[in-house]
């Protein structure tokens, strides 16, 4: 069993009068994390609020009711808790009015549990986003060497960890049936999501567009749907933590744009379901677009999990002059070029470096990418 690079902090946070909240995409092992952390506590009681008893179970409207229903329990586990009407106000009523339990939460669809939860519970909760496992998980648990061997196998077939920890030969059927259902399933039965084909064909398209501008506009054509509903989609699919935005960064010139974004998805594995082609790195034409794709994921695992704080960007110009990643932290620009292929001569453009003369500038490759995703 992989222990969660959060598990030890989420632990150290019990008992200090506070909710924990664990968001993330289904199957990732959110419930799994909070069994082994309350594996040790006493009197726990789990509500699962996929099962509909649960959900009628905090229909009660005081607190006076729920302590009843929650008898003798010190800890209250409530799973996939964005099923809860008016979850935000249940889990402020208990944080309040029953301080003596701890309150751990757990759920897949940020747009709805966040929404609800992130007013009321204001300045009561410690909140969390599990991912996919992440490569630095996978070293703890296979090592470094064995990890570093299995680089073109993530990059089809990512970090689900039952993709990553199933035998060889399984993972392709895995990743077709989370892809064909577990990833939608709070999405399209949410009410404002009612044309699902578009959005498995606005995924489709994303998908193919991993590590490139992505154009609102051409996105509407390719998928028969206006600019506002794409945005609007877009926004489920991330609060759905399935996709992630990256925006540009522009300071010091007019030939910079401003306002493009590229879009990549959490795990490399779905992204090649959804566009059905599980063919080995070394054969394919988009293993670049992979490589990126990889490299921003696990990134944003290690920044997340890290507790760094940054601004995260990409840089292009009008001419097409490109830096794929870039970092800004304490008044500090750090600048990334990936490159996946080691015999290929990397270069910055003098653009960039005449711009921000004082950016530290790296090229990442699959010989050195450990020192930029691992701690």
């Amino acid at each position: 069993m992989i222990d969660h690079t959060i598990h030890k902090d989420i632990t150290k946070k019990v008992g200090q009068g506070k909710a924990i909240i664990v968001i993330g995409p289904r199957q990732v092992g959110k419930t799994t994390l909070i069994t082994n952390i309350v594996k040790e506590f006493s009197d726990v009681l789990w509500l699962n609020a996929d099962n509909q008893d649960v959900r009628t179970l905090f229909g009660a409207t005081s607190s006076t009711q729920l302590a009843k229903e929650f008898g003798g329990a010190k800890t209250i586990v409530i799973d996939e808790a964005q099923r809860i009407k008016d979850v935000g106000i249940k889990l402020k009523l208990i944080t309040d009015e029953l301080p003596h339990l701890q309150l751990i939460v757990t759920g897949s669809s940020a747009f709805e549990l966040a929404n609800e939860v992130n007013e009321p519970l204001t300045g009561r909760k410690w909140e969390y986003q599990l991912f996919p496992l992440s490569f630095n998980e996978m070293v703890a648990h296979r090592g470094l060497i064995e990890e570093k061997r299995l680089l073109a196998h993530r990059l089809i077939f990512g970090y689900y960890p039952d993709v990553a920890l199933a035998a060889e030969g399984n993972e392709k059927e895995i990743l077709q049936q989370l892809s064909d259902s577990y990833l939608y399933k709070d999405l399209l039965t949410w009410n404002k999501i009612n044309k699902s084909d578009k959005l498995i064909k606005l995924l489709q398209a994303l998908a193919f567009q991993v590590g490139n501008q992505v154009s609102y506009n051409e996105l509407g054509k390719t998928v028969g749907l206006d600019n506002e509903t794409i945005e609007s989609y877009l926004q489920l699919l991330e609060k759905a933590f399935i996709i992630f935005r990256l925006g540009s960064f522009s300071r010091n010139l007019r030939t910079e744009l401003k306002k493009s974004r590229k879009i990549y998805f959490y795990d490399n594995g779905i992204r090649n379901a959804l566009i059905a082609n599980f063919q080995q790195a070394d054969l394919r034409q988009d293993v670049g677009a992979l490589w990126e794709n990889f490299l921003n994921s696990e990134r944003y695992k290690h920044i997340s999990y890290q507790k760094i704080w940054t601004n995260r960007y990409f840089w292009r110009t009008k001419a097409q002059q490109e830096i794929d990643y870039l970092e800004e932290k304490d008044g500090q620009l750090l600048a990334f070029e990936f490159k996946w292929n080691t015999k290929s001569k990397a270069r910055i453009t003098k653009t960039f470096t005449n711009a921000y003369p004082n950016a530290e500038i790296k090229i990442i490759t699959p010989e050195n990418y450990t020192d930029f995703i691992m701690p």
